[in-house]
């Protein structure tokens, strides 16, 4: 049985990583998971966890940058009582310079696609009949640490995240007035294949299973902000409030000692 109360829960990016722990954490029986991924063979393998864990499974080969395919998408998966807007991308975080085709990438995927997904959600909720506590939906929006600093290694990424996290936090403030909640989900660094590539520090690097654990616990307990781990979210807070210039040379000079390390480590 799963400790959490939703029944019927939609989740993009759910072919890996995180997206994918969120629905295994969510699986199981009477629960009703609709599951999209660019990742036709990773949602299939998705489906089947979730499926062998007792819950009703159907998925959708779907890109979140398609506006029309998701509304229709979202549209018929109705009644839904989460939404988790989990699908983005990273980029090479670390690369001396980031090219034009990437920051359109990233920024497309992580905002547009988030959009794509929470805008016909909260169109599908408005609809509902409202249920405990006057709740008729829930939408986590998947935003990151960086979205609390401005971090020169990955400048799309954290501008997307940053947009991210403002925009549901200012939304759940809208939304709460007829039943909605927005929750802005800011993870720490989760090890994934995304993560792999990184070339900065992760401290308290978690496993998508924990990560997907934290999320989900302060979605139920209706913090509009969720970020965890807290000394990493402190952290990052802190350096976020530097001086730019100040704030950049820390963050490259860490770099540049990190990678150092990693390749000292690589040839011995």
């Amino acid at each position: 049985m799963t400790p959490y109360p939703w029944r019927n829960v939609l989740i993009t990016g759910a072919a890996c990583g995180l997206g994918r722990a969120l629905a295994e954490a969510c699986a199981a029986p009477g629960v009703s998971l609709h599951l999209g991924d660019v990742q036709a063979e990773g949602l299939a393998e998705a489906a089947a966890l979730c499926t062998a864990r007792g819950a009703r499974v159907t998925t959708a080969v779907i890109d979140v940058c398609d506006a029309a395919a998701m509304a229709a998408w979202i549209g018929g998966a109705t009644p839904l009582d989460l939404v988790i807007a989990n699908a983005g991308v990273l980029g090479a975080i670390g690369a001396p310079f980031e090219c034009p085709h990437q920051a359109r990438r990233i920024l497309e995927t992580n905002v547009t696609g988030t959009l794509n997904t929470a805008l016909p959600a909260i169109a599908v909720m408005a609809a509902q009949a409202p249920g405990a506590g006057g709740v008729r939906g829930r939408i986590a929006v998947i935003s990151s640490i960086l979205a609390f600093v401005a971090a020169p290694m990955s400048p799309a990424y954290s501008a997307s995240k940053s947009a991210l996290q403002a925009w549901a936090e200012a939304m759940d403030g809208n939304e709460r007035a007829r039943g909605i909640r927005i929750h802005a989900v800011a993870p720490g660094y989760i090890r994934t294949e995304l993560s792999a590539a990184n070339t900065m520090p992760m401290p308290l690097i978690m496993r998508p299973s924990r990560a997907a654990r934290l999320t989900l616990e302060g979605i139920a307990a209706g913090r509009t902000r969720v970020s965890f781990p807290r000394r990493v979210h402190l952290g990052v807070r802190l350096i976020g409030a530097l001086p730019p210039d100040l704030r950049n040379a820390l963050i490259s000079r860490v770099q540049r000692w990190h990678l150092k390390r990693m390749r000292k480590g690589s040839a011995g």
